[in-house]
């Protein structure tokens, strides 16, 4: 066992007097040891229920032979980060949930690991470390919250949002707006669209770490606890079979992963933690392949904000397995996988069927015959940038208008907000990329007052930061280069013309390049927006969005 290093021989007899100190007794200590990796906080809605989750995995590794001991994650929720500073130490968690959860792990020689994470940097953050840490590992998560209800109709938290855009647009009163806040969010849990965190908790479905329903089964429901016993108990089985999470998150797992989400309609956030995954198990992810996959997947699902189904709508339809059977009638999954199961892929899905032709289309009828991402590429942004197809009514698969330039969010949403935009415009966001922000901010503010006040369908938005997945119309983010290292983001000017072709996967800044080298030339890096503490360090070592954000260090 690898954990013999801390409790096995007489040099660790002072290493055993520290786990008589914890009240361990011989019979756990000659067992292996389960590190239980539990984000549970007070803050976070998607975590307040984490506890319960990890007793419940506790008591299944128990019974399964090992012995369970939990250490902390930290989590940041997006909605109450979101427009203000707090929103810059959104993403930046994901490396520090990563490196905390390596030092834990092997400072304390675990000999397998459970994670169990719920929301949006949580999932992809101990991915990452589970690649590194490399021993047994599953993943059982907090599970979605449930759609809220007003007026008669199913609710997420981005209505929250939009409400509020369609009072300072004068169609909503303020006692509207009262009733959404009471009503959007009704249980514990990740919020109830396709949003980021269920998007990746999806993911670790497909991905072979997590067991069946991990991504859907609602967080209020007892099945959850029974999928975190069994999470438990699977971690054992890895064990004793040696299943490591690099013989399962490879190349042609993260493949898999890229296809579901096309079909799913997941969270441009996917197109910054899939990379970043990809890097911590040595595997070069060019987000270009995402047009690659889109070409020949489906889309399948409209959940919100896409469209009027929630999580607990694919739960009932069948969860991602089905989805995942639908797609492998074409040929689009690699079946061959190893998962947590200690099965392949396609042990797992044979024979889950669709259980809802609405919540999940048929592969006859597809919501587009081409997957919820897109890769735009172009003299704007020449390293990528990503728009969430799905979310884009038809009208504005291909706009162009001038730009309307803003150096921050903050003067974006006053403008907004204001009625200075108009229709047809390109409202440009740019000094908030992983660099420039730094943190690479989420723009769900500037998004949602657009849909509020009525400009969904004539108004487009661009930037160098993300969107989250409860962003929905032209918005186009990772525009990489970013404006802080000089991209062409950082050169455009008020009233140049933007053309945008998301069929196309182009975005074309019409602008000569004489006069954008001419711009160049002049062009002087603003100041940093923070130069002390983490968000510094993060700076100076973070690369561009179309890499992941991953940090750099001596060793890339």
């Amino acid at each position: 066992m690898k954990s013999d290093a801390v409790k096995t021989g007489m040099q660790q007899a002072p290493h055993r007097s520290l786990f008589n100190a914890l009240g361990m007794t011989k019979e756990e200590l000659e067992r292996p040891l389960v590190g239980i990796v539990c984000s549970y906080n007070e803050i976070v809605p998607g975590h307040m229920n984490l506890d319960k989750i990890a007793q419940a995995v506790k008591m299944g590794v128990a019974m399964a032979g090992g012995t369970p001991i939990m250490f902390p994650a930290i989590a940041v929720c997006d909605g109450i980060a979101m427009g203000h500073i707090g929103m810059k130490y959104s993403l930046v968690t994901r490396d520090l949930i990563a490196d905390s959860t390596e030092c834990m792990a092997l400072a304390h020689q675990f000999d397998a690991l459970v994670m169990i994470p719920n929301c949006d940097k949580n999932v992809p953050g101990l991915l990452m470390a589970a690649a590194r840490v490399n021993v047994p590992t599953v993943f059982v998560s907090g599970g979605p919250m449930l759609a809220g209800h007003v007026k008669g109709k199913k609710t997420s938290l981005s209505s929250m949002f939009e409400a509020v855009g369609s009072c300072a647009a004068g169609s909503m009163t303020e006692e509207d707006v009262m009733e959404f806040e009471e009503k959007a969010c009704p249980t514990c849990g990740s919020c109830s669209g396709m949003y980021t965190a269920n998007s990746m908790n999806c993911l670790t479905e497909v991905l072979g770490m997590g067991l069946r329903g991990n991504g859907t089964i609602p967080a209020v429901y007892s099945e959850r606890l029974k999928l975190a016993k069994h999470a438990g108990m699977a971690v054992m089985e890895m064990y004793r079979k040696n299943i490591r999470p690099r013989d399962i998150m490879t190349k042609d797992a993260i493949m898999n992963a890229l296809t579901v989400d096309m079909a799913l309609g997941c969270s441009t956030n996917s197109m910054l933690h899939l990379p970043a995954i990809a890097h911590e198990v040595g595997f070069d992810f060019d987000i270009a392949l995402a047009n690659d996959i889109s070409a020949k997947t489906p889309n399948l699902c409209h959940l919100a904000p896409a469209g009027p189904t929630y999580m607990e709508d694919l739960n009932e339809a069948g969860g991602v397995y089905a989805v995942m059977n639908e797609l492998s009638e074409l040929g689009l999954i690699n079946t061959d996988c190893m998962t947590v199961t200690g099965k392949t892929v396609g042990e797992n899905i044979a024979n889950v069927k669709n259980k809802n032709p609405e919540v999940i289309r048929p592969l006859d009828n597809p919501y587009s015959k081409t997957g919820g991402l897109a890769v735009l590429k172009g003299n704007l942004a020449p390293d990528g940038s990503v728009v969430k197809r799905s979310a884009v009514v038809p009208e504005m698969l291909e706009h162009e208008g001038p730009a309307r330039v803003f150096e921050c969010e903050e003067d974006a949403i006053a403008a907004i907000k204001g009625g200075k935009i108009v229709k047809g415009d390109v409202v440009v966001i740019r000094y908030e990329g992983p660099k420039g922000g730094p943190g690479m901010r989420e723009m769900l503010n500037p998004t949602s007052a657009i849909a509020g006040m009525g400009l969904g369908s004539s108004v487009a938005l661009i930037t160098d930061g993300r969107f989250s997945g409860a962003s929905r119309g032209a918005s186009i983010g990772h525009v990489s280069p970013e404006a802080a290292v000089g991209g062409p983001i950082a050169l455009v000017k008020e009233g140049d013309i933007i053309h945008i072709n998301i069929n196309e996967n182009t975005i074309t800044l019409k602008v000569s390049d004489e006069e954008l080298a001419a711009r160049k030339a002049e062009w002087k890096p603003i100041e940093p927006k923070v130069t002390t503490g983490y968000l510094a360090r993060y700076a100076s070592l973070v690369t561009s969005g179309d890499k992941g954000a991953i940090l750099k260090s001596g060793l890339n």
